[in-house]
């Protein structure tokens, strides 16, 4: 999902910690908008390659497992009221509104928020067909991997190993390696996080590793995966 790009007036100097700061839990009874405004604008101005890259902001449990059913996220201040709607991983696309930075609105959760994580996430962009091609896969962890480098100095990530499609229905994770035009067997399925640093392991998931697989094959999805993250070693 393509975030709102509204650029900050000027970043405080503190931009760059704020991001890494993120990786935290926040505590208290709201989470202060502007840190996570500044966070989300860290990624609209990173100026090397992410065209392949999401970026959203997350709430995801402390612990697992833990439920997200019924878990509503809502921007409030003077002048904005919005509910801002959460997929299956805790994502949401984050608006970028000056009005709301000035006014010092809040984010704010219907459940304690000392059980949560606020965050941003950065992903691979699902393609509509379901077809990806292997070398683009490869690159797509590579920027990944040097945004989170660039951005976060407690990264701790290896060389990219693979990429992990997830998916919350069993019977959607349907992925094969496609070379010569002929579609193989199908990768094997597990339940795990959508992200390796998540509490919440209950997806289905299905890990394609670079090394097992020709640079120049596809990667056939059949269903549209919940979230594709890279891998690391």
């Amino acid at each position: 999902m393509p975030l709102f790009r509204l650029l900050l007036p000027a970043l405080l100097a503190a931009a760059g910690a704020g991001a890494q700061a993120q990786a935290q839990p926040l505590e208290g009874e709201w989470v202060n908008y502007r840190d996570a405004y500044r966070a989300m604008v860290v990624f609209e101005k990173y100026g090397k390659p992410k065209h392949f890259l999401q970026n959203h902001y997350q709430v995801s449990p402390r612990q697992g497992p833990a439920s997200l059913d019924g878990l509503r996220l809502t921007l409030s201040g003077k002048s904005v009221q919005l509910e801002l709607p959460l997929d299956a991983a805790g994502r949401t696309v984050l608006p970028l509104l000056k009005a709301a930075y000035d006014d010092n609105a809040v984010l704010a959760l219907n459940r304690k928020l000392s059980g949560y994580v606020f965050r941003p996430r950065v992903s691979i962009v699902a393609r509509a067909d379901g077809v990806y091609e292997a070398a683009d896969l490869r690159a797509a962890c590579e920027q990944a991997q040097a945004y989170q480098r660039a951005t976060d100095a407690a990264f701790r990530g290896g060389r990219c190993i693979g990429v992990r499609f997830s998916f919350v229905r069993r019977s959607d994770a349907q992925l094969r390696v496609r070379a010569g035009g002929q579609d193989g067997a199908p990768l094997p399925v597990a339940e795990g996080p959508a992200f390796a640093d998540d509490a919440k392991a209950d997806f289905s998931v299905v890990d394609y590793r670079f090394a097992a697989s020709s640079a120049q094959g596809q990667v056939v999805s059949q269903h549209t995966p919940l979230a594709i993250a890279p891998l690391y070693d």
